[in-house]
């Protein structure tokens, strides 16, 4: 099974909140199952996106099976774990935009053409908070899923790396699920994924 599949299969035996058919249409009329995740670190490849959407559903729900036990549904919904894990990262959509950089080959000394990824990002809006912002236009996010979206670059985020305040720290505390959702993330990232050379 590609990506693609695995995404869509996952969406649809979790996520049935009002508005998923139009969020649903919406990336797959975007560049979401073809984008990488970054664009040099991890999975900076064709469809990286939609792979480390899958990483981070899978962590999450494992991380929140091995915290909550047994009966971890009655402290979070399957939905939102999907919602959380596999649709974190939408602020990525149209965000990368392919092209070539010469380089000098190594070996031959010789300049080559060698493609990459650009950001070319029409809303900066942020990392964590665009995706709540893009995922809000079309599902009403509950309180929890909107902080563990918001938050899910734990100490990478931009606020928190500018001084920023403890807010990320407070919701952390609040809901434990917005720290399982980083965590999840980083080992993604860290464990599932490669680096380009």
């Amino acid at each position: 099974m590609d990506a693609r599949d695995e995404f869509l299969d996952i969406f649809y035996d979790n996520i049935e909140r009002d508005g998923a058919e139009k969020l649903l249409e919406w990336l797959e009329k975007s560049d979401f199952f073809t984008a990488p995740a970054s664009t040099n670190r991890h999975s900076a490849y064709r469809g990286g996106l939609c792979q480390h959407s899958i990483n981070v559903y899978k962590r999450f729900l494992k991380l929140v099976q091995d915290e909550f036990g047994e009966n971890w549904k009655t402290r979070i919904s399957p939905e939102s774990v999907a919602i959380m894990g596999l649709l974190h990262d939408v602020c990525k959509v149209d965000m990368y935009k392919e092209d070539v950089k010469n380089v000098k080959n190594q070996d031959t000394g010789i300049w080559e053409q060698k493609p990459y990824y650009r950001i070319e990002d029409s809303l900066p809006y942020g990392h964590g908070e665009k995706s709540v912002y893009i995922l809000s236009a079309f599902i009403k996010l509950s309180r929890e899923e909107a902080l563990a979206i918001n938050w899910h670059m734990g100490e990478y985020d931009m606020r928190v790396k500018n001084g920023g305040s403890n807010m990320m720290a407070d919701t952390y505390y609040k809901y434990p699920t917005c720290f399982l959702l980083h965590v999840a993330d980083l080992m993604a990232t860290y464990l599932d994924e490669e680096r380009p050379n």
